[in-house]
């Protein structure tokens, strides 16, 4: 199980690339060679690396959706369109899609993000834009993690 951790500032290559820091290919292991998939959050105006593992667990959630309704249907569509499948060239950059990236605002300088089991890839204008937002932190804990227990298990 990944548990992908930390914040990455990098700049794209005249093409559109970004080289994948060391800190996230270490954490990444054998992942790599798996290659990803790349599409838009659909929370937020970033985009988001799935290593391949985890794009297959999010495909096996969406299959369980009955097709013969119409909002399933309409969250498939919307959520697929765009989903490209990215790797690694032998420099170790990634190519950002063209269309992601415009979607998300993406120019030069570009902030990533590790999310556990997937990358966040966002501008980094709009990523301190998103940091600077008005939010309780302290009430979002108590109302996201508060009935989870403690670390025992409670």
């Amino acid at each position: 199980m990944l548990n992908l951790l930390g914040e990455y500032d990098l700049r794209l290559d005249a093409k559109g690339r970004l080289v994948l820091p060391s800190g996230l290919k270490k954490q990444l292991g054998g992942a790599l060679a798996d290659g990803f998939v790349m599409n838009r959050d659909v929370f937020k105006p970033c985009l988001v690396l799935y290593p391949q593992q985890e794009w297959e667990r999010t495909q096996s959630m969406m299959r369980r959706l009955n097709r013969f309704v119409e909002r399933n249907m309409e969250f498939i569509r919307r959520f697929m369109n765009g989903a490209t499948q990215v790797e690694l060239d032998g420099s170790g950059r990634l190519l950002l899609p063209k269309p992601l990236a415009t979607h998300a605002g993406i120019g030069k300088e570009v902030k990533l993000v590790g999310m556990m089991d997937r990358i966040e890839v966002w501008s980094k204008e709009r990523h301190a834009d998103m940091m600077r937002e008005d939010v309780d932190l302290t009430a979002l804990a108590e109302e996201v993690m508060g009935s989870l227990g403690n670390a025992d298990g409670e």
